[in-house]
């Protein structure tokens, strides 16, 4: 044999059992990983763990979290506004325009929340209506209030409370999950002092849970209903001013002179009880002395000399 045709004769063995060896690890290699792909839901008739590749059949109900719709703005959460308007509005009558006002919110679906109407300090009527109406009903209800009169000063506000509602949201499912949680533990409790520890506790969180049940009502109803507060005004009345009257400062002058004389009528009156006391008693005094007997007068030793 030639020596060419032996070496020839040898990389032809070496490249058969070259592919020999490859052809094996591949069959190796797809068995691993079918054996260590999980099986589906539907394969598994109870559960599965995926660390051990085990199906695990279990005597009780699985346990499935039940999904809430907190979390991040925008994720299950619709954004929530409350929305709000202060309006003045200058009306030919206040008392008619409040309750056209009142008209409008009830038609959009609403309601009056409070009404006030008074007198300001130059004898006006002036009134304060506040109504509350369906979140989508705002703009058209505003547009409606305007145009029963002259638009003074207008504001409105549109608060985002999403993260509070969300905030609010996860706190009423926390309190929910630990009530759960106890009432659970207290079924298995079997010692008295057992039981009235973990009913205080019921007790702690049931009343948070009331607490952040009643803010979520609030922010319900603050965010369904919208508040529009309109102040009603009157116009003021144009005052001419007026000419010199000549007539008007003769009854002034004359009513001045009276008033003069009033006072000095009032002096009088006032000292005349001084006056007559004290002539009665000067009087009294000059008779007194007019009939006060006289002293004799004494007379002198004369001198010796």
């Amino acid at each position: 044999m030639n020596y060419k045709t032996l070496v020839i004769l040898i990389l032809c063995i070496a490249a058969v059992a070259i592919a020999g060896c490859t052809s094996t690890q591949s069959g190796i290699v797809k068995s691993t990983v079918a054996d260590r792909t999980p099986p589906t839901a539907e394969s598994v008739p109870a559960s599965y763990d995926s660390g051990t590749n085990a199906a695990i059949v279990e005597s009780g109900p699985i346990a499935v979290p039940v999904p809430t719709s907190g979390g991040e703005p925008g994720q299950g959460v619709d954004t929530k506004i409350i929305k709000t308007a202060d309006v003045t509005l200058e009306v030919n009558n206040v008392t008619d325009a409040a309750a056209t006002i009142g008209s409008i919110g009830t038609r959009a679906g609403g309601y009056v929340s409070t009404t006030n109407i008074y007198m300001d300090y130059n004898g006006q009527p002036t009134g304060t209506i506040e109504i509350r109406v369906p979140a989508t009903q705002f703009d058209s209800t505003l547009t409606g209030v305007k145009a029963i009169g002259t638009v003074t000063s207008i504001s409105t506000q549109a608060q985002d409370v999403t993260e509070q509602y969300v905030d609010v949201q996860a706190q009423i499912t926390a309190y929910q999950n630990q009530i759960a949680q106890y009432n659970l533990i207290m079924k298995n409790a079997t010692k008295v002092e057992d039981v009235l520890s973990i009913q205080q506790q019921i007790d702690e969180v049931q009343t948070n849970l009331d607490r952040v049940t009643g803010t979520m009502k609030y922010l319900n109803s603050q965010i369904d209903y919208a508040t529009i507060t309109v102040t009603l005004q009157q116009p003021q009345p144009v005052v001419a001013p007026q000419g010199h009257d000549f007539v008007s400062v003769i009854d002034e002058g004359i009513a001045g002179f009276f008033g003069v004389i009033d006072a000095i009528i009032v002096f009088i009156i006032t000292v005349l009880p001084l006056v007559i006391i004290g002539c009665i008693v000067y009087v009294g005094y000059w008779f007194w002395k007019q009939n006060r007997p006289s002293q004799p007068r004494t007379s002198e030793p004369e001198q010796k000399q």
